[in-house]
């Protein structure tokens, strides 16, 4: 799959209206045909995983971010069914607590870092600083900072100090994966109001969801300035159309399986002395009395 399609190209003004439809399928006329492709990646994204923490050198971070409604959940759990949890990890990011308003922005996302050799998953990130925050400003009065710049320069500055954190991890062996799921207001409507319908999806459902969306143009408006500015070379978004998630988990595990493939990930080579151990201790099971 060519995934250029997707790929924010650094610093370009884009708009999600005109340049991304949530409904492309790329040539996929089924959803069986997406579904066995899926199955297939899946399988080979387990594999990869093994050599990843077998490796202990790289660590993998996919973010997700999204209006809601857009599938982040059921794209993770599809996605991720097939790795071995014991090399993976899922954080959440909701309204900050007190004590994390008494750190720096970016302080709860950091401590929450994958280590080496594991694949960490953000459902929302560090960039509902210049997301939420940018589009209901009563939140920036509650992280307590020193000094407001003006709103500009607050989120140039925010801008560059996620592109050079973003930097520094790629720098230290940490790489970044940034899906933006695009879903429409269409299908968002139709998604939520199955949510209502069905008592099983009451959970997934409050009246904030609907309030959210009064303000979709200021959301698309501050995702596009987030991905002008914030799709880098080192970590590029890709955004992904979301109105049919079966499309959606096909291009996802399919892009995470190219980045891990490029990673040319190799199992750990023991050494000369290792090997002998090897041969001694299978003599040494082989000779072995059970009785």
């Amino acid at each position: 799959m060519n995934h250029d399609t997707f790929i924010v190209p650094p610093g370009k003004k884009i708009s999600l209206k005109k340049d991304y439809n949530p409904a492309y399928k790329d040539n996929y006329h089924q959803k069986s045909d997406a579904v066995a492709k899926l199955q297939a990646g899946i399988k080979k994204l387990a594999e990869y995983q093994d050599i990843l923490y077998a490796q202990n050198t790289y660590a993998l971070l996919v973010i997700f971010q999204a209006m809601d409604a857009a599938g982040k959940d059921s794209t993770i759990k599809h996605v991720m069914s097939g790795v071995n949890p014991q090399g993976c990890q899922v954080f959440s990011f909701i309204v900050p607590s007190a004590e994390e308003l008494d750190h720096d922005y970016l302080w709860r996302t950091a401590k929450a870092l994958p280590e080496r050799g594991r694949i960490g998953i953000f459902n929302r990130s560090y960039y509902e600083e210049v997301l939420a925050v940018r589009v209901h400003p009563e939140i920036l009065r509650k992280q307590q900072l020193p000094h407001f710049p003006n709103d500009n320069q607050l989120w140039k500055q925010r801008f560059a100090e996620i592109n050079n954190f973003e930097k520094y991890l790629v720098n230290n062996g940490i790489i970044i994966l940034k899906f933006f799921l695009n879903v429409s207001k269409e299908e968002q409507k139709k998604r939520f109001l199955k949510r209502i319908e069905l008592p099983e999806k009451h959970w997934k459902f409050s009246l904030s969801d609907v309030h959210a969306r009064s303000f979709w143009n200021d959301y698309m408006e501050a995702y596009e300035d987030v991905f002008k500015h914030t799709s880098t070379a080192w970590a590029p978004w890709y955004i992904i159309p979301a109105d049919r998630k079966w499309f959606t988990r096909l291009v996802v595990a399919d892009i995470i399986c190219t980045k891990l493939k490029e990673l040319n990930l190799q199992y750990p080579r023991v050494s000369e002395e290792h090997k002998e151990q090897l041969l001694l201790a299978k003599a040494m099971l082989e000779q072995e009395d059970l009785n």
